[in-house]
């Protein structure tokens, strides 16, 4: 069955099969119901025949937070067109406090806050590592190659779009996404029916966006309130200024810009924040803003997409980039970053094999990727690293090697 209105390929009646390899795993002995919001119960035999999601997430948890708003919502799109979808909340709260006041806020049933024993269960059964996770079972899920363990971030990614979460239905989404990637250019991106500009400064200047065609762009998405934000743009000010004064000595036609995607609270925090930068930005509450988010899939701020000279994604990790390699990043191609790779390997080969840190107390020891390393965010600067750091066996501390403030040995100052 498939419908047009958001809700695609519904589950027939004849996929209804029981789940009861995974039902059995919500009841408990003596209990063979769920608790809805408002306290009523809800048998667990009626939700045999339907999608399900288990839903393990936490009060406490800023990000679980977050997610649950965009999930309820995802829920309440679904249910308005389809009864054959339900999740279980799996509570990691501290209290029954806060379960009740976090369970207040969604619409589906919760495994009741004192069964340890089956929250327990289910966390081991789908070796859930990190909140918030969101397992989707299927009507016919009798084996495990039919669970899905990524739901949080196809929600994230295609919203209520991703429903029945079957693998031919996210296989067409990413099939459509490849797609609409292949046809992207700079226009498609960032023009509206109503719009085909950019503010510059001194505001209210216009730039038209037709005239960064053949140009490396990077779309810097931050809002004033966010800390990191505020910690990385004068970084990303410095290195703007350094791209663009190499490049203008260089003679090099290829030109460098970058355009702000707010997401500020208000005009006021957005006019202070554009204030301080010497780039480009999208009107404030534009809905290419909000399009933009979800088309590259931004989940946490501050982030930098680039975007190559024919308008397509070059890379999503620009931030990374930066902090890696500052200025000689650009054009932040692969090939260059390959490049980069191999001279920082080489440069690593005179790197000290151990170093004591005047930030962490424990001896520091050099990795790689492939020696124990892998990506990591700083201890020092709080930014993302990869490939070569020294890392605290003892602990698991890590700093990037320009971080590092060599002390002579003795007592340190415990981080």
């Amino acid at each position: 069955m498939r419908q047009e209105d958001g809700v695609k390929g519904l589950t027939s009646e004849a996929e209804m099969v029981s789940n009861s390899k995974y039902m059995s795993l919500l009841a408990s002995e003596g209990r063979e119901f769920l608790f809805s919001p408002t306290g009523s119960q809800v048998r667990i035999s009626d939700l045999q025949g339907k999608v399900l999601g288990i839903y393990f997430s936490a009060n406490w948890y800023p990000p679980c937070q977050s997610f649950t708003q965009l999930l309820v919502d995802v829920y309440e799109q679904i249910k308005r067109t389809c009864s054959n979808f339900e999740i279980v909340f799996v509570s990691s709260d501290e209290d029954l406090d806060a379960f009740n006041e976090y369970h207040a806020c969604m619409p589906w049933p919760a495994i009741p806050f004192p069964d340890l024993e089956s929250k327990k269960a289910l966390n081991r059964r789908f070796e859930v590592e990190g909140i918030p996770c969101l397992i989707i079972l299927q009507p016919n899920s009798d084996g495990d190659d039919t669970v899905l363990h990524d739901g949080v971030e196809l929600v994230y990614r295609y919203g209520v779009q991703a429903f029945p979460f079957t693998k031919e239905r996210l296989e067409e989404l990413r099939k459509e996404e490849r797609e609409k990637h292949e046809r992207q250019t700079l226009s498609t991106l960032l023009t509206t029916n109503d719009r085909d500009f950019l503010l510059a400064h001194p505001t209210p200047k216009k730039v038209p966006i037709a005239s960064l065609n053949g140009k490396t762009i990077g779309l810097y998405f931050s809002a004033q309130w966010c800390l990191p934000g505020l910690k990385f743009t004068p970084k990303l000010i410095s290195i703007y200024h350094k791209i663009k004064e190499t490049l203008k000595q260089d003679g090099t036609i290829e030109d460098f810009e970058i355009i702000l995607v707010s997401s500020d609270h208000d005009q006021v925090e957005f006019d202070s924040y554009f204030s301080t930068m010497p780039w480009l930005a999208l009107p404030f509450g534009d809905p290419a803003m909000k399009y933009l988010t979800k088309y590259f899939d931004v989940r946490g701020i501050p982030s930098l997409v680039i975007l190559g000279p024919d308008g397509k994604t070059v890379t999503e990790q620009g931030r990374n980039l930066i902090n890696l390699y500052r200025q000689n990043a650009y054009p932040f191609t692969k090939a260059r970053v390959e490049l980069l790779e191999k001279q920082m390997d080489e440069e690593a080969k005179n790197f000290p094999a151990s170093e004591f840190h005047s930030g962490h107390r424990h001896e520091l020891t050099l990795v790689s990727q492939g020696s124990g390393g892998g990506p990591f965010i700083c201890c020092d600067c709080d930014e993302q690293g990869a490939g070569w750091a020294y890392q605290c066996i003892e602990c698991g501390y890590e700093v990037h090697p320009k971080c590092v403030r060599p002390v002579n040995r003795g007592p340190m100052v415990d981080r």
